[in-house]
């Protein structure tokens, strides 16, 4: 895993894909809530992207999902959007990112070889980095990319 100053969307921008933190409730109208954070801006960027999430995680679970279209992967940090990040969440989300990545890998071409992802679960989910670099770091290779906002 590296680490990098700047601002997500600039890699989202240039092609490359990324990833969003993301909780498990979906609204009674089927879209997942995507109120704060890099999930709202990816709502407002991808203005489908709230529904299709929503119908995928009702009907398989919120785990970590590969959305082709937009070029990112869903991340779960909360089970509850009112809740805070889940450490252990967390770790089991960048196991599977890392198995989706791979899936991925086999099943598209070109392969993806790099992942940016924000620290998870340490904006509106109230960890700290030093909470959860330990957890993500053994599991994350330098495939994956922390990006850390410019001050």
């Amino acid at each position: 895993m590296r680490e990098v100053s700047g601002d997500l969307w600039t890699f989202a921008d240039l092609g490359h894909w990324i990833v969003i933190t993301t909780n498990g409730t979906v609204k009674r109208d089927g879209r997942l809530v995507m109120g704060r954070g890099v999930a709202a801006a990816a709502a407002r960027r991808y203005p489908t992207l709230p529904s299709e999430l929503g119908q995928v995680v009702a009907r398989s679970g919120s785990h970590v999902w590969p959305m082709v279209k937009y070029r990112l992967f869903s991340f779960p940090v909360k089970w509850h959007y009112f809740e805070r990040a889940d450490p252990r969440l967390i770790t089991e989300s960048a196991t599977e990112l890392v198995e989706k990545v791979m899936g991925v890998n086999n099943f598209f071409r070109p392969c993806i070889t790099t992942v940016y992802l924000v620290r998870p679960g340490c904006g509106n989910g109230h960890l700290t980095w030093d909470t959860v670099k330990p957890l993500i770091s053994p599991i994350l290779d330098d495939r994956f990319v922390i990006v850390e906002r410019e001050p």
